[in-house]
C-alpha cells in the first residue's frame, strides 16, 4: 500500500488505484447487481441472470460516471525518434 499525503493507493493487478475509489466502485456494482437480481421474478432463473447482468452493467456505468481517473498521461516527442507515450501515476514513484 502506498501513502501520498491523505490519498491511500493500493496496487491491484498491476494498476495503482485509490482505496476510496475502489470501495465506491465495489459498492455501486454490488448494490445495483443484487438490486436488479432481486427485482426479477422468483420462478424464472434466466430472467434473474439477465437482471443481474443488467444491474452489473448499470453499476459499471455509475462507476465510470462518478469516479474520475487519477492518471496523468504525458506524451513526449523527440524529432529524431518516433512518438513515445509514457504513463505516470499520480503520487506513485517506482
Amino acid at each position: 500500500m502506498k501513502d501520498d499525503g491523505n490519498k491511500k493507493m493500493v496496487e491491484i493487478w498491476g494498476d495503482v488505484v485509490a482505496i476510496k475509489s475502489l470501495i465506491l466502485a465495489i459498492l455501486f456494482s454490488s448494490f445495483s447487481t443484487m438490486g436488479a437480481f432481486f427485482l426479477a421474478p422468483i420462478d424464472d432463473k434466466s430472467k434473474q441472470l439477465f437482471f443481474g447482468l443488467a444491474g452489473a452493467l448499470i453499476g459499471f456505468v455509475l462507476s465510470s460516471i462518478f469516479i474520475k481517473p487519477k492518471r496523468v498521461i504525458t506524451k513526449l516527442t523527440n524529432h529524431d525518434e518516433p512518438k513515445k507515450e509514457t504513463t505516470r501515476h499520480q503520487g506513485v514513484s517506482k
